[in-house]
């Protein structure tokens, strides 16, 4: 190995920025598989399939995914250079340690200052990986695996069998270089243990082994896949790993379809993005700055809501800190139409100043007055058609009642968040420190930002009656 190749991983290791032109031209050109990745020779696709289900036989050089194998983000830069892949002059990857102070975060940043609408990706559609024509080269073979899902999306299922395949194929593979620089450790709900979900509270524990049902889901259908071979089938490291890449970097397409676009994924979440993501008709993929960015600042766009943290935690296996508001964790069984039209839940804000959304005290009101369908009625059509006057004179009636039920949840939050810190407490006294937990940190940085956001709505309540 070459002393430049060796400086060049020290610098990853230590956080250093990484770009392509850090080592363009040093690594042997044997390195890089050269043929184009392509979906569309679906024959000859279903014909390699045919093949391998009869006599599956794995690379020579498949790809590590142990947790604690280390990321080859040294090539990565170099085969999307090969492949078509466009870097913005400014393209930058660097890495910063997880909570876990083990494993690396590597993520996009902007070497210099840019201006809005300065290019920083552009990625050929031949490169990117869509469910729907996933579907299309893995054919027939996979409808009796679809059909044991009984879920309504496949698109990300079939993203699944892609990766695996691909996984199969090891260094065979055209995204061999893509797949390896990945990581493989998670925090997500599907990595959880049960040791996790007992350190969530209620609402982040359902959301997190909602992802835990879903990779089973996943597991179970790929009993009905013949041209995977048994051993992946049965690794759970090797399904796992599959699921997580899909989970946690695929993005919508406009139309309903799922992508994992490759160079893109490294873009970090954010709560106000800096760059936009946009496809032409032929399905390429362009990357360019909404706003100025500073030099060094992350590329960030938004994975979801950032008003609701313990979704983003449960789904991708991180904390968002960075909003103002969070959900307030408030979940009706059986959710009516009027409700969702009142804003439940995606307008139920907690924000960290103790700040109480409108949408919180409308839907609590309009629950509490189904004791009197009459003026619940009354209030949804006030509501429906701006007649604040109206709904005001409610909330005024109401208000002793709402404000109780507002406390009494926000309490009960508390009370949860309480008993479940004390109990990590005394978790790590006993020793279920993160060597033996290593997602526990992060866990623990959760609760108390929940907690931190709960105990600010309870000063301000209490303020109301002060």
């Amino acid at each position: 190995m070459t002393s430049h190749r060796l400086a060049l991983i020290s610098s990853l290791l230590t956080g250093a920025a990484i770009t392509s032109s850090s080592f363009a031209f040093h690594l042997p050109t044997t390195t890089i598989i050269h043929r184009q990745p392509s979906l569309t020779n679906n024959h000859n696709h279903h014909h390699h399939h045919q093949q391998r289900s009869q006599s599956v036989t794995l690379h020579q050089y498949p790809i590590s995914i142990t947790e604690n194998a280390p990321r080859d983000t040294i090539t990565l830069t170099d085969w999307a250079i090969n492949y078509g892949i466009g870097l913005g002059d400014t393209f930058q990857l660097t890495a910063a340690q997880q909570d876990d102070a083990i494993h690396d975060d590597v993520y996009t940043i902007t070497s210099q200052p840019i201006d809005p609408s300065t290019p920083i990706l552009s990625i050929p559609s031949n490169v990117i990986l869509t469910g729907s024509m996933a579907r299309q080269e893995l054919g027939s073979q996979t409808f009796g695996a679809e059909d044991s899902l009984l879920l309504s999306d496949h698109q990300p299922f079939y993203l699944f069998l892609k990766v695996l395949t691909e996984y199969e194929l090891g260094d065979q593979s055209p995204w061999y270089y893509w797949l390896n620089s990945l990581p493989r450790y998670y925090s997500n709900g599907a990595s959880m243990t049960d040791f996790c979900f007992g350190c969530l509270p209620p609402y982040a524990a359902g959301l997190a082994l909602a992802e835990k049902k879903r990779y089973k889901q996943y597991v179970e259908a790929l009993s009905n896949i013949s041209f995977l071979s048994e051993e992946s089938k049965q690794s759970e490291e090797v399904t796992k790993w599959a699921f997580n890449v899909v989970f946690t970097r695929y993005m919508e397409l406009p139309g309903g379809d799922v992508a994992l676009v490759p160079m893109a994924d490294y873009l970090n979440h954010g709560a106000e993005p800096n760059v936009d993501i946009s496809y032409d008709e032929e399905g390429n993929c362009y990357v360019y700055s909404m706003t100025e960015v500073g030099a060094g600042e992350p590329l960030v766009f938004s994975y979801g809501d950032s008003t609701n943290p313990s979704n983003l935690l449960a789904r991708y296996g991180f904390l968002d800190e960075s909003s103002s508001a969070t959900f307030c964790k408030y979940v009706i069984e059986n959710p009516t139409f009027e409700m969702f039209n009142l804003g439940y839940p995606n307008s139920m804000y907690f924000y960290n100043n103790g700040g109480i959304s409108n949408e919180v005290w409308d839907v609590l009101l309009y629950e509490l007055l189904k004791v009197s369908p009459e003026e619940q009625q009354h209030f949804y059509q006030a509501h429906m058609s701006g007649d604040e006057g109206t709904k005001a004179s409610y909330h005024d009636q109401y208000f002793a009642q709402t404000y109780k039920s507002i406390t009494s949840h926000v309490d009960y939050i508390l009370n949860e968040l309480d008993e479940l810190g004390i109990g990590l407490e005394t978790q790590i006294a006993q020793g279920q420190d993160k060597k033996r937990h290593p997602r526990l940190p992060l866990i623990m940085r959760h609760n108390e930002f929940v907690k931190g956001t709960f105990d600010n709505i309870r000063q301000n309540l209490d303020n109301m009656y002060a």
